[in-house]
């Protein structure tokens, strides 16, 4: 069914990584919702540290738009399911502006975005070292891409009321409106570490503190009233918003009938990286998604049929994880007695022998450690064989981001055989019910997982 969607929405860009677009999106986001309008927080690209932050400021789920991961045609219909019921959309950027996916031209990039969404795109620029040359910078980002619309600019990291004076009076000259000035302030920053910020379930008594700090700079240092116009001229959008169900009934994947299964999702500080649909498609395939804390619950859910353990940082918690021997001991009773466990990045690594010397689940005979080089970017695989999670020569997009090295990196029955980049290789783990992997895939994109899933969840009542 085809809708009109017409919702106020704005995209938060920068020249570069740096300028500060997470302290201006989230500030927005909390100062917009502080006046009492639902927002709808989303963020480009595969990260799931943001969407947290996100979170935090406006009491929904922060939800990711990658073209990458899930197809540029999915791009609208996860805008509309996500802002659904909202009176305002901020749209976090990724990178530069008009950065993507490497060698892929505008692929994956937030102007590739913001003309899916025909969304206004507020540039925000570090001021810090300059002052006329600004003026040259916003022009050029301005004019390279006519399709994509920048309706003004945020300047961050102002030194002074001159500096400020100076910045404005070359904006003015170019034509571009100045819509908010920034000065530096501690209390919004928020800490990073070897992946980037620290997530909020690490720190949310500081976390909520850093958020607030954001949302007041941003109604100090901003004009609200004329970000609320300029994401008010955005046009209406067309087409279906998603929908879990009818992403699974377009899979040609049955109504769920039968007893609901248990399928317990980890959480908590150690396991923080998800995406909102992956809960949604599997409760659409007729689960009961129950999460839980490996570093605080010492038993798996009551009657948990199936298991999904999803990103995070376990190296940060590896004593930890280790000392609740009771649920190491659980997990690893589920999986050998065949129940479906579907484990990404973090998830691989708390199913190995050991993480970094700490004892881990021992479902996978396989040792881990910290390393100091960054594994990033996105990913092309296929499936080696069949598995709990797709049969044999699907393909799929995916997104690897760690610090991390497994020995081996790959099992006798691979999860997939990555194509590109680089040359082909094998990764990840296929045992049983087991299908363990660094790559991050966006189930939006491959719905079936969800359903396979649930599909092979040991029900309620049957023997495990």
């Amino acid at each position: 069914m085809v809708s009109t969607l017409r919702i106020p929405r704005l995209v938060v860009a920068a020249p570069s990584s740096g300028s500060g677009k997470t302290t201006v999106a989230t500030g927005l986001m909390a100062a917009f919702t502080g006046r009492g309008l639902t927002v709808s927080p989303h963020k480009a690209g595969p990260d799931y540290i943001d969407p947290g932050y996100h979170a935090l400021a406006t009491g929904r789920p922060g939800r990711n738009l990658d073209a990458y991961l899930c197809g540029t045609e999915l791009l609208g219909p996860l805008f509309a399911h996500g802002a659904a019921g909202a009176d305002l959309a901020v749209v976090e950027g990724v990178m530069g502006l008009y950065d993507g996916a490497a060698g892929q031209g505008e692929l994956a990039s937030t102007a590739q975005l913001a003309k899916a969404l025909r969304a206004p795109v507020v540039l925000v620029v570090d001021g810090s070292s300059q002052s006329r040359s600004v003026a040259a910078l916003v022009h050029g980002f301005a004019s390279w891409d006519p399709e994509v619309r920048i309706g003004g600019v945020i300047l961050n990291k102002v030194g002074s009321d001159r500096h400020e004076e100076l910045l404005r009076e070359a904006l003015d000259e170019a034509g571009v409106d100045v819509l908010g000035v920034l000065r530096r302030t501690p209390q919004a920053a928020t800490p990073s570490r070897h992946l980037g910020l620290v997530p909020v379930a690490e720190r949310e008594p500081d976390a909520v503190a850093a958020v607030a700090a954001m949302a007041e700079q941003v109604r100090a240092g901003c004009d609200l009233d004329a970000l609320w116009a300029l994401a008010r001229s955005a046009p209406p959008l067309t087409g279906a918003p998603w929908d879990p169900a009818g992403a699974l009934a377009g899979a040609g994947t049955p109504p769920p009938s039968g007893p609901r299964p248990v399928v317990a999702v980890a959480g908590g500080a150690a396991f923080t990286f998800s995406y909102a649909e992956h809960a949604e498609l599997l409760t659409a395939a007729g689960a009961e998604v129950v999460p839980f804390d490996p570093l605080r619950d010492e038993h798996l859910p009551e009657s948990a049929g199936a298991l999904v353990i999803g990103g995070g940082f376990p190296e940060v918690y590896a004593p930890e994880l280790s000392a609740n021997a009771a649920l190491r001991a659980e997990v690893a009773a589920l999986a050998a007695a065949g129940a479906p466990v579907a484990a990404e990045c973090a998830g691989l690594l708390y199913l190995a022998r050991e993480l970094d010397g700490a004892p881990m689940c021992g479902v996978l005979d396989a040792s881990a450690r910290m390393t100091e080089r960054l594994t990033l970017g996105y990913r092309d695989a296929v499936a080696v064989g069949d598995s709990v999670l797709a049969p044999a020569g699907t393909r799929v997009s995916g997104h690897e981001f760690h610090r991390t090295r497994l020995e081996p990196g790959a099992g006798t029955a691979p999860a997939w055989g990555v194509v590109r980049p680089g040359p082909p290789r094998t990764e990840g783990f296929v045992r049983g019910g087991v299908h363990a992997s660094y790559l991050h895939v966006h189930w939006a994109a491959l719905p079936t997982a969800a359903s396979r899933l649930v599909a092979r969840a040991v029900r309620p009542g049957a023997p495990v």
